[in-house]
């Protein structure tokens, strides 16, 4: 049977927790996120694209959100959330992609980064890097993809990772690491092949690499459709790279496994947050046609233009049907049982969102593709989700051979 063809499961309802901690986030939000944003772009714009400090503004978002109980709401063991339950509470954050994710210590890669050394980091790993991470006060990034090949297979990973003695040797070059050009990133989550002539699969590792080691070089850092996000996506170089053997993330030749139990998780959370921007967008969408008047009367008269308030919301909620039962899965059956429901949401998703965005910009007219509003760098931002986490290509195959390959209900 297809995974699609199953009987619909019902919800268990949110905890008291999960209730409580929804109200108190959108206030959080709507009383300080909000208000930042003014500020956050102030001092971005005054930095430079060149410059990747955080501004001030958000450690001091990351205090209050402490001090509200609002702080790494995306790892089970942390919040006592479901992913079903912290659903709701990571599209809130897409609300505000640039800020709010990291002052609740939610954002990417580093969530992604403390799921792996939570599940299978060492108890020295863990209190080295985990816990400085969990606290807010480092970041890290994970550097898997390659410019020489295409790394939405990882069994093309390039980068050697060679045993000398009690060291590995890593050599290498990686692209769109996001996260490394923060100066406060301390550490690489490093995949390369330990064993080339290895079975396919048991060939690549995962080793933590501190950013200060000798080698390390930080080339420069990627722009997104013109623009340099704060945290950077960076072109870096791994040249005679020595770590100890200890800095082994979970087995040698389980860099393959990891990096799907480290993907799985991230892609619904990235999923869940661009929710949040399509929401966004259909408000900026609602208010400028109940707010413009052209030829004689207000858009929101126009029958065109109430069609693409309708298809949006529309869109909307059919997203956020699929994302919830995939994180359902993931809660109930584990995240192997979710991938195929996890990659149909990869996919829909950020169409879905961006089908939003791209209406809300053509109703904005030139105040759309400026940065007058947010729209354009919300297009921005999940036109290239289309490609992260494995391009849609990439899932689009993946469900199609589950199709092909399973049996249907009836036959004929």
């Amino acid at each position: 049977m297809t995974f699609g063809s199953a009987m619909y499961p019902a919800y268990p309802a949110p905890s008291a927790k999960a209730v409580e901690l929804y109200a108190s986030l959108v206030d959080f939000l709507r009383t300080e996120v909000f208000p930042a944003e003014k500020a956050y772009e102030e001092y971005r714009e005054q930095a430079g694209p060149g410059d990747h400090t955080l501004p001030p503004v958000v450690e001091e978002l990351k205090t209050k959100a402490k001090a509200r109980g609002l702080w790494n709401l995306f790892l089970p063991a942390e919040s006592g959330l479901t992913q079903l339950e912290y659903a709701p509470l990571a599209e809130l954050t897409g609300w505000s992609t640039e800020i709010a994710p990291e002052a609740l210590n939610c954002q990417a890669p580093d969530t992604g980064n403390m799921e792996l050394l939570h599940l299978i980091g060492t108890p020295d790993q863990q209190k080295e890097w985990l816990e400085p991470l969990l606290d807010g006060s480092i970041r890290s990034a994970f550097a898997m993809t390659e410019p020489a090949v295409a790394s939405s297979d990882a069994t093309n990973i390039e980068t050697r990772i060679e045993r000398d003695g009690d060291h590995y040797v890593i050599n290498g070059r990686k692209w769109w690491i996001s996260g490394a050009a923060d100066p406060r990133c301390r550490v690489l989550i490093v995949m390369g092949k330990t064993d080339p002539t290895g079975p396919t699969h048991r060939q690549q590792t995962m080793v933590i690499v501190p950013v200060d080691t000798p080698g390390v070089a930080i080339e420069r850092s990627l722009p997104v459709f013109g623009r340099q996000d704060q945290h950077g996506h960076c072109v870096l170089t791994l040249t005679d790279v020595r770590v100890p053997v200890t800095n082994v993330l979970g087995e040698e030749g389980g860099g393959f496994a990891a990096a799907q139990m480290r993907l799985g998780p991230g892609r619904i959370h990235h999923v869940m947050r661009a929710l949040g921007a399509g929401e966004r967008a259909l408000a900026l969408m609602v208010a400028r046609a109940q707010n413009r008047v052209a030829f004689g009367k207000p858009l929101a008269e126009q029958g065109a233009v109430r069609e693409r308030i309708a298809e949006s919301r529309i869109e909307l909620e059919q997203a956020r049907a699929l994302c919830h039962k995939a994180a359902f899965v993931i809660d109930s059956e584990g995240n192997r049982a979710a991938r195929h429901l996890v990659s149909a949401a990869k996919v829909a998703v950020p169409r879905a969102v961006l089908s939003v965005i791209d209406r809300a910009i053509q109703l904005h007219g030139a105040a759309g593709v400026s940065d007058v509003t947010p729209l354009a760098a919300l297009y921005a931002r999940h036109r290239a989700m289309r490609i992260f986490d494995g391009p849609d290509e990439v899932h689009l195959g993946t469900l199609a051979r589950r199709e092909l390959g399973g049996e249907p209900l009836f036959t004929f």
